[in-house]
């Protein structure tokens, strides 16, 4: 068994774990150091450090405190690691932890992050989902079964201060364009007791929590990407900014659709990683490498038969954009949710299957003026029913009765 060089406890708050943090500073010190070539495993809480429960109740999405996530563990020091190298991450399995075998889907409320269709889904609601083996299933969200597609959301190394700086530049630049915006247009750097520094103390640590950018966007360095092929026997090239690189992984997911458009938009969970690292020095520059790069997984869920669903950059409100592909893909997961309540499901329902089930997005067009169009590739496979249109109409397999559960009114 290879060891594992993080740990940890879920019954515990992970601001007890000094090999956890929840900001991207390169002061933050190396949890630990490996040799080029080795092997190991990593534990993870799920993102949000434990604060969502296997319950009915939908009040803890509601009110998760957002300034606190996401909780990485790390940072993995690699000895020889260099600015400008290249960090080889091979993810050689992935799984649950053993004691936690279901994790959760959420929408969050307007007023605490939204998501991708906040205008329609303006409350927090979730669905928690059982692991039975590779498959999940949920209470929630009845007549649905799906293999799990098991990777990181999260994972990326340190960047250095000439990045950091960049970063909280640009992104309080955007913020400023409309500081009232809700939700906000961007998460800045905040110094107070929510940032988890790892092993940084005192006035040191006060100083980084202050810099400290947020984890919530994917960067130049990786981060949340929420790519949903990153799974067992994927191969990462993360570019190096920082003397050791600094690897950190978490926000475990064990589904995701294209885009995690619920916003915590898979099947959130705690877990391990086994992985091995290794070096291609000065590999940015023999590359032209900026972001990182990588071989998806050859183990995924097969599905051939699919349901496409077709969008284009016209909103709801009839008003046309240009190529613009975000439109666009919102109105193809707009088109499904309303196809999949014609079988009973609540729209809210709909919405987490697309968030939670290996569907897949596609960009189809950005070249025919003015509209961008966008697909949305549902498997069909995944339903326990017959979903494809016919002349007799669809059959109501669901009566509607079992719903993601509503937050309560304050």
């Amino acid at each position: 068994m290879p060891e594992t060089l993080i740990k940890v406890d879920l019954a515990t708050s992970p601001y007890e774990n000094e090999r956890i943090h929840n900001r991207w500073h390169p002061d933050i010190p190396m949890a630990c150091w490996v040799e080029p070539g080795d092997d190991f495993r990593v534990e993870t809480y799920d993102w949000t450090g434990g604060q969502i429960k296997n319950d009915d109740d939908a009040a803890d999405v509601r009110d998760v405190d957002l300034n606190q996530v996401h909780f990485l563990s790390g940072p993995i020091g690699v000895k020889g690691a260099e600015p400008g190298d290249l960090l080889v991450v091979d993810i050689l399995d992935i799984g649950a932890v053993e004691n936690s075998l279901w994790g959760f889907n959420g929408f969050f409320s307007k007023n605490n992050g939204g998501g991708f269709l906040t205008e329609h889904f303006p409350e927090a609601q979730k669905s928690i989902w059982d692991f039975h083996g590779m498959f999940t299933s949920s209470r929630h969200v009845p007549g649905v079964k799906y293999a799990g597609l098991i990777h990181p959301g999260l994972i990326g190394c340190l960047p250095d201060r000439k990045m950091l700086e960049a970063w909280n530049a640009r992104e309080k630049a955007l913020f400023d364009t409309d500081p009232e915006r809700v939700p906000a247009l961007a998460t800045l750097p905040n110094g107070d007791e929510t940032a988890h520094m790892g092993k940084l103390k005192g006035e040191a640590r006060d100083k980084a929590a202050a810099e400290g950018a947020r984890t919530v966007p994917p960067r130049e360095h990786g981060g949340n990407c929420d790519i949903k092929d990153l799974s067992r026997g994927s191969k990462i090239y993360f570019p190096v900014y920082v003397d050791g690189a600094g690897l950190s992984m978490g926000d475990l997911h064990f589904s995701q659709g294209d885009g995690e458009i619920t916003f915590c938009g898979a099947i959130e969970m705690a877990g391990w990683l086994h992985i091995k690292v290794s070096l291609l020095k000065g590999g940015m520059a023999k590359y032209g490498i900026r972001n990182p790069i990588f071989r998806p997984s050859p183990i995924t869920p097969r599905y051939d038969d699919y349901l496409i669903f077709e969008g284009i950059s016209v909103d709801e409100a009839g008003k046309q954009h240009y190529l613009d592909v975000h439109i666009a893909y919102r109105q193809a997961c707009l088109n499904a949710i309303e196809y999949l309540t014609k079988f009973g499901y609540s729209r809210a329902q709909a919405y987490a299957i697309l968030g939670t089930a290996p569907v897949q997005g596609h960009i189809s067009g950005v070249v025919d003026i003015p509209n961008a169009c966008a697909t949305l590739w549902l498997p069909t496979d995944i339903f326990e029913f017959d979903i494809m249109p016919g002349s007799d109409g669809p059959t109501k397999f669901l009566d509607g009765s079992v719903s993601v559960p509503l937050a309560p009114d304050l």
